[in-house]
């Protein structure tokens, strides 16, 4: 009986023994894998498979459009000064360049834009870090900065012409009422999708307060927080276009929507697709040359965004 005993016992420990590498080769299986996924490297991609996927697709769908507009006027589906040829707005365009004028109507609009945006950014980033950690602040203010975001940004400018009167502070207090909403709520978005297991061996680490906020809950929230940007950049942008189409003054300088609005009292299309145009291409360009930059970095330094 004792014999048999010890034959299970050591049957037992045998297949202990033997489930130990067992285990071991699974884990070492296990890791490998993991480290096989880690190690998949975006390499330098070639130039020319960077123009093929994404310089050729967008460049083909504005050929295809221009196509389709001359297409359009060929056909005189409408009048001239309603629907004019591209070659008329193209004269727009080499107009201006002569004129030395086309620079300044982009750079009056993208300095105004991109200065309130930064006035925007140091707003809306501690009042989001506010709402999202203290509860009292979330449910006075919670609501009123998601009132505030739904709110078209056009209605802020007549208060903020009789408030200020027609000068660029007024231009900026529009876009802060645009923007500062749309940061805020992006911050406080990703900080509520935080796992709760982050903060709390951050605090068993010592890590409170500001430490906290800036080594735990603002990377953390990184990807909101940058979604939260770029929508607070596209609010601004429609804010100013918004506030320079309405509120025009000598003082003003002549921005993008003062652009598009001398083409209307002037009653030419050509003017206005080309206001038209170059305010679309200023957008495009500021989310191409900064937002998508970052966002690919944040998602590639999360694991998110592999390029095969």
């Amino acid at each position: 009986m004792a014999s048999t005993d010890t034959g299970v016992d050591a049957t037992k420990d045998g297949s202990s023994a033997a489930g130990e590498p067992q285990d071991t080769q699974d884990l070492a299986g296990l890791e490998a894998g993991l480290d096989a996924l880690e190690s998949v490297q975006a390499g330098r991609t070639p130039l020319r498979e960077t123009l093929i996927r994404k310089v050729l697709p967008p460049l083909t769908a504005v050929a295809l459009v221009l196509v389709v507009w001359q297409l359009l006027v060929w056909a005189e589906v409408a009048p001239d000064y309603k629907l004019p040829a591209p070659s008329a707005v193209w004269d727009e365009v080499t107009d201006a360049w002569r004129q030395g004028t086309l620079l300044d109507y982009i750079w009056t609009s993208v300095s105004r834009g991109l200065l309130g945006f930064l006035m925007a950014l140091a707003i809306g980033t501690p009042l989001g870090l506010l709402v999202a950690r203290v509860k009292f602040v979330r449910a006075a203010i919670g609501p009123i900065l998601s009132g505030l975001q739904s709110l078209p940004s056009v209605a802020w400018v007549p208060p903020a012409v009789l408030w200020l009167g027609l000068n660029n502070s007024m231009m900026y207090a529009v876009i802060l009422l645009g923007a500062v909403p749309s940061i805020a709520n992006g911050l406080v978005a990703g900080i509520d999708q935080i796992p709760p297991l982050f903060l709390r061996a951050g605090r068993t680490m010592g890590a409170t307060g500001l430490k906290e906020a800036r080594h735990i809950v603002m990377p953390a929230a990184l990807p909101g927080y940058l979604a939260g940007l770029k929508q607070g950049w596209a609010f601004s942008w429609r804010s100013l276009m918004a506030a320079e189409i309405i509120a025009s003054s000598p003082d003003l300088g002549v921005g993008l929507g003062q652009l598009l609005e001398n083409g209307r009292n002037n009653a030419s299309m050509s003017q206005v697709f080309l206001a038209i145009f170059l305010i679309l291409l200023v957008g495009i360009a500021i989310d191409l040359l900064i937002f998508s930059p970052l966002e690919r970095r944040v998602l590639r330094s999360r694991g998110l965004l592999v390029t095969r």
